[in-house]
């Protein structure tokens, strides 16, 4: 049976990246090696690396308006370290929004370079909705967001407008819908939770905020070093490279982020309308704040829940289950996710309805 994945990463990916994947790991290129075995210096792979690198900033539409696109290792949270070690003055200090785990997480590693202003957080609500009139300081070296919190299923809807570098955590919703990602100064995504396989992490940065803040800072964090050497500063991530290039491949030829922002927002109400519709459930965030990516709701009776998860998981759904710290369910409805399996879930929340 084709299981449907609501998994929240390493998540679901397009079949055909599987099959392209899966050949190009037996003969790359009919090159008679696989990708696994190449040189990352060769002509093959380099064109990997540039592709993709050029493919991610012309889907969000910074393409000739002065970003460089990276692909590097070490996941998001090392991206955590990165920031501040790049955009953080020495003496000086960074703006925070306070979001969730990860939010929270960038936060502590902030801290270690210089003063950290937590300019708002829903930590005390158990992070279930997105803190909305806050203020950010001036004279911050830049601000930092999460754009989508997969653990508690809340999405940032709106941006602050700031005359201060904006920096955004968008491991979860990029790709996902249209944005002027041109008000942002430095993106950043791991792959797997929307984009490719573990691995790999994509930096977009604008290139004149680099090289302004007075610290001296290791090779391997230095965003400039890894711009000069197109990301070949050291051996890449070839695998999730590649894997993550037929990904924005799939979603070019599918009509890019306009076209999958609406098959996004199809299956965002279809579930939605179900939770709020259905008496034995209830969505877990404040409704504004709703993620389209990771849909986190509770049964109103837990003396249901061997039922249900009898019922899901016959039904073919995998990774239903939602994180500790909320419990009850998160149905992650990534880029890749077809709308069909969206509508089995609604089926067995019907069905259970029924049954009870």
């Amino acid at each position: 049976m084709k299981k449907h994945n609501y998994s929240a990463g390493p998540c679901i990916l397009p079949q055909e990246v599987f099959e392209k994947s899966a050949q190009a790991i037996l003969n790359f290129n009919d090159s008679g090696l696989s990708l696994l075995e190449i040189s990352h210096r060769s002509k093959d792979f380099v064109a990997v690396m540039d592709e993709a690198r050029a493919l991610a900033l012309e889907l969000l539409g910074l393409e000739g308006k002065g970003y460089s696109a990276l692909f590097l290792a070490g996941g998001a949270s090392l991206e955590f370290l990165m920031v501040p070690y790049n955009l953080m003055k020495e003496g000086g200090k960074a703006a925070y929004l306070d979001t969730g785990t990860w939010a929270a997480g960038a936060i502590k590693e902030a801290k270690l370079f210089g003063e950290t202003v937590t300019v708002a957080s829903s930590k005390e609500q158990n992070y279930n909705h997105i803190p909305k009139g806050y203020t950010v300081p001036a004279d911050a070296d830049y601000f930092h967001c999460t754009s989508n919190n997969t653990i508690f299923g809340t999405q940032m809807k709106e941006f602050p407008s700031v005359d201060i570098p904006v920096v955004c955590d968008m491991s979860s919703d990029i790709f996902s819908r249209e944005l002027d990602f041109s008000k942002f100064d430095l993106i950043y995504a791991g792959a797997q939770k929307n984009m490719g396989p573990a691995g790999t992490t994509l930096i977009v940065v604008k290139d004149e905020i680099l090289g302004k803040n007075g610290r001296i800072i290791p090779s391997m964090l230095d965003y400039a070093k890894h711009i000069k050497a197109e990301s070949m500063y050291n051996t890449p991530p070839v695998f999730p490279v590649y894997a993550s290039l037929l990904t924005l491949q799939w979603l070019k030829n599918l009509g890019g982020i306009a076209a999958i922002e609406k098959i996004n927002n199809a299956k965002a109400a279809l579930l939605y309308g179900e939770i709020d519709r259905n008496p034995l459930f209830k969505g877990a965030a404040a409704v504004e704040d709703r993620s389209n990516m990771n849909a986190t709701f509770l049964l109103n009776d837990e003396a249901h829940a061997a039922t249900f998860d009898a019922m899901w998981k016959a039904a073919g759904i995998s990774g239903l289950p939602g994180h500790r710290s909320v419990g009850g369910y998160r149905a992650s409805m990534y880029n890749a996710l077809p709308l069909e399996s969206v509508q089995v879930l609604v089926d067995v929340m019907q069905a259970l309805e029924k049954a009870i």
